[in-house]
This record gives C-alpha cells, structure tokens and sequence, in this order.
C-alpha cells in the first residue's frame, strides 16, 4: 500500500476512533461528517487496526500471519523530539509493506523537514513507511528528529501500525506503544 494510500487510512481511523471515543479531540468529525470510510470491522475499540472484511462476493483468501514489532527510543528537550524505532517481522510470513503511525500529545511546529518515507498525517500525526518486512529477517531503522509547537515539559508518543501487507497479527503488543519522555534530553525506551 503506497503511504499515501495509508496516511487516508489512518486518517478515516483517526475519524472512526474519535467518533466512539468519550473525549473530542481536533481532529474530531463534525456532526453529519461521514466517517464510513473504513469499514467499523477493520477498526478496534482502541483505533488500532484489525484485520479487514473482504467485500461482499469477493473470494476470501486467508491472510498471511505476521508478527510485526516496533522498539526505539524517545528524547525530548525544549522543543526537540528525537525518535528511534527499528521496526522487524517475527514471522511466520513476509510482509511486503508496513506503515507506522506516530501521534503526540503536542502539536509539530507547522515546518517540519521529514525523512524519506515519512508524511505528515494531521496537527499531531506522521506517518512512516518500513518497507517490507521479511520473516524473523533483518531490522529496517526509522530515525526523526522533530520541532514541537513550543517547548512543552513533556510528550506523550503513541506509535502503532496502520498497514502491514494485508497480514494478520495475532500479537499487537510489541507494535502498540505508548511513551512518556519528559523534557531531560534522555532516551526513553519503548
């Protein structure tokens, strides 16, 4: 799936997710919006993005089983954010293509110079291509150096993946994380 492809995805996510959350958020759909872009089964209570329902009529192969798995680091200082993530398949099948999602607490400065892969996805989102992914094969690097709007004394980091091939993944707990760092300059793990 081409990120452009997964940046409206995460976004008609990011409008299904806020329209059954208690708390509104900016990005929030106003009333009448339409927010039947993705189908309600591809999407989970918590937003995160489960496995899609073929269409009706369509032949129904099953999907391959991955186990993707995200870990890095955050730092922030002033208004610095420095994310570190290695992102790799656990198997049993191959991937051929991931995104990974990533939304703070505070908005990113309006000018931000993004590596190759990555777009901005909203005030508070970016989204970054992995490549594919081989089974239990080597690590792909992601690495971001970001600019918030202001110097606020912390950041909340919510990473997940928002596409994975069309794969299964059974195990989401190693590819969901959410990341408090503190404005110290240290390296918190995730």
């Amino acid at each position: 799936m081409p990120l452009s492809v997964a940046a409206a995805t995460a976004a008609a996510m990011t409008v299904l997710g806020a329209a059954t959350s208690a708390d509104a958020s900016p990005e929030a759909p106003t009333a009448g919006a339409p927010a039947a872009a993705v189908p309600a089964a591809a999407v989970h209570a918590d937003g995160a993005s489960a496995d899609v329902v073929p269409a009706p009529g369509a032949a129904s192969a099953p999907a391959p089983r991955a186990d993707l798995s995200h870990h890095g680091s955050v730092s922030l200082w002033g208004d610095r954010v420095a994310i570190r993530i290695r992102s790799e398949n656990l198997g049993p099948s191959d991937v051929t293509a991931s995104t990974v999602r990533l939304r703070f607490s505070a908005p990113l400065a309006a000018s931000q110079e993004l590596p190759y892969g990555c777009l901005r996805g909203g005030e508070t989102t970016v989204l970054c291509e992995t490549g594919g992914l081989r089974s239990a094969g080597g690590a792909r690097q992601t690495a971001l150096d970001l600019t918030l709007a202001g110097g606020p004394d912390e950041v909340v980091v919510r990473l997940d993946t928002v596409w994975n091939g069309g794969a299964r993944d059974a195990d989401r707990k190693n590819d969901v994380h959410e990341v408090l760092a503190p404005a110290t300059g240290d390296a918190y793990a995730f």
